[in-house]
């Protein structure tokens, strides 16, 4: 077994070097080695199990390598070789970046373990350690040179590299942080002007406070755009008054800690899904314990896509309605973000699922998500169809997202005693209801509000770790059917307003 180590001194900042080294397709643009570069099934360049393919400078080697471990916290990130033409069998190497303390400087460490044949011993040392690692903190050490905001003590201006997935393809590089006086920083975000339509969500520059007691600075990498921020918009929620930012979820990192704050430290990747709004923005300063710190295989993109909605339907198929073995349930709006999870966490459970969606795309994607009952609401009447299902008897429970055109169909196809979730009203605001006639069924009504079930750090604790088990054992999965750059969040209302979306939709920085 061969153990190599090699080690050097930048005359950069930690976080400079980070930057520049974190995103693992990024060697393409800085190792001599490298002639191209790309990650493998549209996956991000910081997910970790993603696959880098790379041609090295002769053009003609190629080579994987697969990203086992990521920490920012720690500055490192582990590797290994899974496919290359020369034999370092075995090979898994670990980089880990550490501030000097005299001076704004950042000690390098890189080091690796692999067997090779004994006769090429010496030359695959050479090649590995020369070759790649010396090579590479000399191309490291020249491209920061070059960096005034590196020189200056400051990340520069990409203080992520570009992610290599086509949800993130949009990003716009983070600019260095403007400081302001009493540790305030100057950032962006999309204002809402006032209440009304898309049009009135504004991008200006806005001020970041320095984090008080208990609370954090974050940077967001990505920010989930849900139907609440619609009623925010509106005015029919009034949980923002202009000028005021709206969203309510999101995934980024810690960049700056309170005093009190237990548990978390400058780096932690960390999500959350919960008010107050302020989320579509670079930057925001919240309350410590309203994060979720984020496993290493919870990529920052799905986290966004997945916390709120996620959660929503953790509560309403085990805390609203407790569904068991045997039941029925009806999904309306099945293909979109929470529809999605429902049919899957619904199947998982042991439920028959149906659900209703608009259109045959639509329709095919609620059954790939666990829906054994697809209905196209164009060309059925889902009343009709579920008693066909059923035969005659109904739902055990509805979970009714889109409100006003659904709704009064919706108690028609309960079954007696049976239970309807009403959680969202996409359609336009509800009907007033004869709750009289809800005896007819014995049928009970619901109306959740989300802040009501996530309102402690505990609630979301237990909660999001069951959407996290999901994930991670593969029956659940979060797909973002669509992205836009935060500067375009406006364009993202009209798609979600217009139905035009399907499954969960990101905002991108």
């Amino acid at each position: 077994m061969v153990k190599l180590v090699r080690s050097t001194v930048i005359d950069a900042p930690v976080d400079a070097v980070w930057a520049a080294i974190r995103d693992f397709n990024s060697h393409k643009f800085w190792h001599p080695a490298i002639a191209d570069s790309v990650i493998e099934d549209g996956r991000a360049g910081d997910e970790v199990g993603c696959v880098r393919r790379f041609i090295l400078s002769d053009g003609e080697s190629v080579l994987r390598e697969r990203l086992l471990a990521l920490d920012d916290r720690e500055r490192s990130f582990t590797y290994c070789l899974t496919d290359a033409p020369i034999p370092l069998d075995g090979y898994v190497a670990t980089v880990r970046l550490r501030p000097v303390s005299d001076g704004d400087r950042t000690f390098w460490d890189w080091r690796s373990e692999f067997t090779c044949p004994p006769s090429r011993r010496a030359e695959l040392v050479e090649l590995v350690g020369e070759g790649v690692y010396q090579a590479g903190f000399e191309a490291i050490r020249e491209r920061l040179s070059r960096t005034p905001s590196a020189r200056a003590g400051a990340a520069p201006r990409s203080a992520r590299a570009e992610p290599s997935s086509p949800t993130s393809a949009a990003r716009e590089p983070a600019a260095p942080a403007v400081r302001r006086a009493g540790g305030a920083i100057e950032s962006w975000g999309m204002v809402m002007t006032a209440h009304g339509g898309p049009e009135v969500l504004e991008r200006q520059t806005v001020e970041v406070p320095a984090p008080g007691p208990g609370e954090v600075r974050l940077r967001h990498t990505a920010i989930g755009l849900n139907f609440i921020d619609v009623y925010c918009r509106t005015g029919y929620f009034r949980l923002v008054d202009p000028p005021g930012i709206l969203g309510m979820e999101a995934a980024g990192v810690v960049t700056d800690v309170g005093p009190g704050v237990h548990g978390l430290g400058e780096g932690d990747r960390v999500g959350y899904a919960c008010p107050p709004p302020g989320a579509y923005a670079e930057r925001r300063t919240m309350a410590a314990d309203l994060l979720v710190p984020l496993p290493d295989d919870i990529p920052d993109e799905t986290a966004a896509a997945g916390l709120l909605k996620g959660m929503t339907a953790a509560f309403l198929l085990h805390d609203v309605h407790r569904v068991t073995e045997g039941d029925t349930i009806l999904v309306h709006a099945a293909a979109g973000g929470v529809g999605t999870l429902l049919c899957q966490w619904g199947r998982r459970l042991g439920a028959t699922v149906i659900g209703t969606a608009g259109g045959p795309e639509k329709t095919r994607r609620a059954r790939e998500n666990g829906c054994a009952f697809p209905i196209d609401t164009t060309r059925q009447d889902f009343v009709a169809a579920v008693r066909d299902i059923t035969d005659g008897r109904g739902c055990d429970v509805v979970y009714d997202a889109v409100g006003r055109d659904t709704i009064e169909k919706s108690f028609e196809a309960l079954a007696v005693r049976g239970h309807l979730v009403s959680f969202g009203q996409a359609s336009g605001p509800l009907p007033l209801l004869d709750m009289a006639g809800y005896a007819g069924k014995s049928a009970c009504l619901s109306r959740p509000n989300y802040a009501h079930y996530t309102g402690t750090a505990a609630a979301v604790r237990r909660l999001s770790d069951r959407l996290f088990e999901g994930l991670r054992a593969g029956w659940l999965r979060v797909e973002a059917g669509q992205s836009f750059p935060l500067a375009r969040v406006a364009d993202a209302h009209r798609a979600l307003e217009s139905r035009q979306t399907t499954g969960s939709t990101i905002l991108t920085l």
